[in-house]
Parts: C-alpha cells; structure tokens; sequence
C-alpha cells in the first residue's frame, strides 16, 4: 500500500485534531458572518482555505476554531462574542457535520459519530479585558483555549513580537493562568515571549498548549518554540501544535515576509489583513518580488526536530488556515493533511506515533486540563482579583 493510501486509511481512524483555524475571523471580514454568501457546505476554495468537503477530505474529526479579535480592535470583548457567535451559526446550520465539543468525551463521541468535534479558542488575552469575570464567561460559552497574547503584549503578558513590557507574566497574569486551570481552559503558548511560556510553564497546574507553533532551532523566528520550553513539555504533560505558516517554518521566507509586510503597511493594510483587495497587494508584491516556497517537508523537519526533543507524546498540528496569506506546497488547504501524514510515514514515523500526532494526545490534554480543573474547584474559590490590585 502506498504511503498516501496508508495515511488516508490511518486518519480514517485517527483523524486530525487541529488546534488552530481562523476561519470565524475571514467570515467576518469577507463577508460580515454572512453565512450564505461564504457557505462551507459548498465548493469555497476561491475564497477560504476551509470548507466542509475539503475538512473531509484532509481527515479531520476536531477542529478549535479560533474566536480571535485583532488586539488594535476597540471592543474586543464584543467582537469576541460575535466570533463565538459566528462558530455557534456554523454548527447549528451543519449538525450533520459539525458536532459542539466542550470536553475530551464530547471529541469522542463526535469521532464515533462521523462529525468533526467544533471546539473554540480565544487567541489572545486582550478578549477578557483585564477581567477574570470575563474569563469566566467565556468558558461557560464554550471556549477551552486561550492564547495568552496575540502579536502585541497586553497589560499583564509579553508577546513574541512586541517590546517587552512587564517581562514574562505579571502577578495578574499568573492569576489569569491559575483561573483558567481552575476552569479548566488550556493555557495557550503561542504568540507570547518565551520570557511568558517560562513562566506560564512555572505556574501552570494543567498542561499547556501551542496551538499552532513550530520548531525554533529549525527556522528562527521569535513565533516559534525554544528547545528549552519543549525539553519541559514532558514534564508539563503539555503538548506543541505545529504549525504551516511559511514564515514561520522556512527560513528564507523570513526576511521576504518583513518586506512584505512593509508594503502592505505602505498601502495602508493590516499585515494580517486577507480581503481581496489586500491580497491583490500581496500578489502584486509576490509578482515582483518571488516568495520562498516551503513544503511538505518543511514542516516535516520540524515535526521531526520536535519530536526529539519533546517526544511524541507532546506533539500536535495547528495549521493556521484562513489565518495566513501563504500556505506551504502541498499543504494549501485543510484538505492537505494526509500529504503531512504521508511525508512522515515515509520518514518511518510508526502508526503509534501518528496516531499520538493527529488525535490521541490532543484529547489526552483537553481530558487532564478536565481533570486538574475538578480538583481544583473542591480547594479554590473563584478569584475576583483585580488588575490594579496584583500590579501596582
């Protein structure tokens, strides 16, 4: 049996757990979550890396979907809730597809049905505005991640790509990393300094996450994961998501991304930003200015360097799709994963070990972040700590 038949029967049974899509978020800026002008039930790929035919086809049974709002955003509490709101229209208009998860159980009970389990994660700890209350909430809406920083820091955590401010997690930051092992919401890595994973690592009492990181020492960019923070996940019990990303997995791509980047800004857009008319800025820019192309094996390498130095029980895959201008050959879209699969097989990664990749370790962590929050709720009582009082 080939390697691409084997990877195909393999995620039939195991199928991806993605920690990462931001889809709600292109909804909301290509068509103001007008469902039926972007319907996943139909052909999307003119428009979205996601679509529901194309989930299948990649061998996907969980999705988080991210409920990201831009830091720079006024309102991110509301537009925050619209994002979940976004998610909840999704599931409800696609039950036959789409399953609502909110704990490891519900993952396999929508595995055993044939529906892709719909999880939520916040990216970015702006969406609570200083507020546990508001943390809180959004747990008992649904979401079971946050991401403690976007790409700017924010008053209690320092980001990856930001100045750093108050050097790793404030007081009120490791309040906000205990409350949300109380509740029992993963504590997402991504985006923030490793000045902030150190200390997200030294407090946390639940396993962590990055949902959608990769190898450091393979393509050295501050977005990526330090070989020091993986050596701990072991011992954390945690697990890193890697990510597609170009400029995030392929060296090269670094520097083209910052010029790039430079020139969406001169044209007055976002460098996140993914409506038309600006990626016809980024394919104008990419016609004069050839962009590094990364691969499957890209990000097979660092798949390859995480697994040695974390092990395979800590890995995972979060592909950032609908959240990115560029994809990797052969990973454009969510129906790429069994290409990842394959490469790996062909690498001699065992079923074992792609089964741990794919979906047991991600249902293990969400289960023991479950576990570690029953506990905790019998001893802790919900803090109603206050900014102002943990970091004046």
């Amino acid at each position: 049996m080939s390697s691409a038949a084997t990877a195909r029967e393999l995620l039939a049974e195991f199928p991806v757990v993605d920690g990462h899509n931001d889809l709600p978020w292109a909804l909301r800026e290509q068509v103001r979550y007008d469902l039926d002008a972007r319907d996943i039930a139909t052909d999307q790929s003119a428009h979205l890396h996601t679509d529901l035919a194309r989930l299948r086809a990649g061998g996907v049974g969980a999705q988080y979907w991210s409920v990201y709002v831009r830091s720079d955003l006024p309102g991110a509490v509301p537009a925050t809730l619209e994002q979940i709101d976004c998610v909840r229209q999704l599931i409800d208009r696609h039950p036959d597809a789409l399953r609502a998860a909110l704990t490891a159980a519900d993952m396999e009970a929508a595995r055993a049905e044939g529906r892709i389990a719909s999880l939520m994660g916040a990216e970015g700890g702006h969406s609570i505005a200083n507020s546990l209350a508001t943390l809180r909430a959004l747990y008992a809406l649904g979401v079971r991640y946050m991401t403690l920083t976007h790409n700017d820091n924010n008053d209690w955590a320092d980001s990856a790509t930001d100045a750093p401010r108050v050097g790793g997690l404030s007081a009120f930051g490791r309040t906000v990393v205990r409350e949300m092992n109380r509740e029992g919401m993963l504590v997402d890595l991504s985006h923030v300094a490793a000045t902030t994973m150190r200390d997200a690592l030294d407090t946390s009492e639940a396993p962590v996450i990055f949902s959608h990181s990769s190898s450091r020492s393979v393509c050295d960019h501050p977005r990526n994961i330090p070989d020091d923070i993986l050596e701990r996940l072991p011992g954390n019990g945690g697990m890193a998501m890697v990510t597609f990303v170009p400029k995030f997995v392929l060296q090269a791509a670094v520097d083209w991304t910052a010029a790039a980047d430079q020139n969406m800004s001169a044209h007055g857009f976002h460098h996140l930003a993914t409506t038309a008319a600006a990626m016809e800025v980024h394919r104008a820019f990419e016609e004069r200015h050839p962009r590094p192309i990364a691969t499957v094996s890209t990000v097979a390498d660092h798949l390859d360097h995480m697994r040695e130095v974390a092990g395979i029980d800590h890995l995972g895959i979060g592909g950032d799709y609908d959240g990115t201008a560029f994809t990797p050959d052969g990973l454009g879209d969510v129906s790429g994963y069994p290409n990842l699969i394959a490469e790996l097989l062909d690498r001699g990664w065992s079923r074992s070990d792609l089964a741990k990749l794919t979906w047991q370790n991600a249902v293990r962590v969400l289960g023991a972040a479950e576990d570690v929050a029953r506990e905790l709720r019998v001893t802790r009582a919900p803090s109603n700590a206050t900014i102002e009082s943990l970091d004046a």
